[in-house]
């Protein structure tokens, strides 16, 4: 076993990669959530945005193959690492050591990662599967893209998912965004309280701005289902 992959199985080497994974999941994020924003827009604005991503459908499926393997290694280390530590100290991983200096969020990042990972699977058996792979209502085919996300928006049950999903999100990002810089080493005590102001901020926003369409579109597009 080379030095590097003996690093990369230490407890610091799984830490760095989830900073890496996670840091790069939050960039995507951010750009997932200005893309689906189209979505208030209309038919017309977000059928347009979905079709000028299958203009350069090659580049994108690139990204979804980076994302694939970020994902991976994001759970495989994460659960690694919680596993590791529920055997030597029997709680969960935490940005700092001690129950008494971690919060809720940090105590209960393997149980909102597990709901969050449901979630993903559903998603992508959802929207990805039917804008790219088939669509038995044949609306992908005729870029009715916007019609495939008014469907599954007005089931109750999805959307209460959907809407869960996204709180627990928020306070796993929240965690995420501060573990990430201490685990790269910039968690300076003065400027560390700013880090982690931004962090609350960013999980909200993104966990307000994902939320936000399903409850939109179940009640003001008539969710019966």
């Amino acid at each position: 076993m080379s030095s590097f992959t003996k690093f990369l199985n230490s407890s610091i080497g799984k830490k760095l990669m989830m900073a890496v994974t996670g840091s790069f999941l939050l960039i995507f994020l951010i750009i997932h959530l200005i893309g689906n924003i189209t979505l208030f827009f209309g038919a017309e604005a977000f059928n347009g945005y979905v079709g000028a991503l299958d203009v350069v459908k090659p580049l994108i499926r690139v990204v979804e193959v980076v994302l694939l393997a970020a994902f991976v290694l994001h759970i495989f280390n994460g659960l690694k690492l919680w596993i590791e530590n529920k055997r030597a100290r029997g709680v969960n991983y935490k940005v700092n050591g001690s129950p008494e200096n971690s919060a809720l969020y940090s105590r209960t990042m393997f149980l909102s990662g597990s709901i969050i990972f449901i979630f993903l699977v559903s998603h992508l058996g959802t929207f990805f599967w039917r804008f790219n792979v088939y669509d038995p209502m044949g609306l992908a085919n005729i870029h009715q893209y916007f019609d495939i996300v008014v469907y599954f928006f007005g089931i109750w049950w999805y959307v209460i998912l959907y809407v869960i999903a996204m709180v627990l999100l928020g306070f796993h990002l929240n965690h995420g965004f501060q573990s990430a810089f201490q685990t790269f080493g910039w968690n300076h005590k003065k400027y560390f309280p700013l880090i982690q102001k931004i962090g609350a901020i960013y999980a909200v926003f993104m966990a307000i701005g994902f939320a936000s369409m399903p409850i939109y579109f179940f009640f003001f597009y008539g969710g019966n289902q």
